[in-house]
């Protein structure tokens, strides 16, 4: 003889709350967790970025490079928290004549022969190219403090692969 069983909905109520917390969960990451949406340059940019990625370097700053899933060759990250690359950025808009942000006097740095806008962020710094025929940002957080130090490691493949626009 069996039993008759008798649903109550409650495996169905505890499915859907656990389905519910993961996909907060999933919401709940923070804005340093996101990754930076890989940039999209075309023609000669599109070039030189592809052969930047190939000329990248394995470390930098002791740091080894991410094996993080990708399909595009233009980002590019070592260590955790990261230090990320990006290369085929738009031109930013300190440096763009026009905009409200536009700054002819920014700080910028040459590190072995590349030059570099420097902005100071909430946790560490942002680098961009200034002349070079591609724009590459440089991202670092304060944990590799001084943050610059990161662009010894970058500023040879750069100066190799990314000529100067004048």
């Amino acid at each position: 003889m069996s039993i008759p069983h008798r649903s109550t909905g409650r495996p169905r109520a505890a499915l859907g709350c656990a389905l519910l917390l993961t996909a907060v969960a999933g919401c709940a990451m923070t804005e340093s967790d996101a990754r930076p949406a890989a940039p999209s340059p075309s023609g000669k940019a599109a070039t030189v970025c592809r052969s930047l990625h190939d000329a990248l370097p394995g470390k930098v700053e002791g740091e080894e490079h991410s094996t993080d899933a990708t399909d595009s060759s233009y980002p590019a990250a070592w260590g955790d928290p990261a230090i990320e690359l990006r290369c085929g950025v738009d031109r930013p808009a300190k440096l763009t004549p026009g905009t409200e942000e536009y700054n002819p006097t920014s700080e910028a740095a040459e590190v072995n022969g590349v030059s570099w806008l420097i902005e100071e962020q909430d946790e560490g710094y942002r680098f961009t190219t200034t002349d070079r025929a591609a724009y590459v940002e440089v991202t670092v957080p304060e944990a590799y403090a001084p943050e610059i130090g990161a662009l010894t490691d970058l500023a040879e493949p750069v100066r190799a692969e990314v000529p100067r626009t004048h």
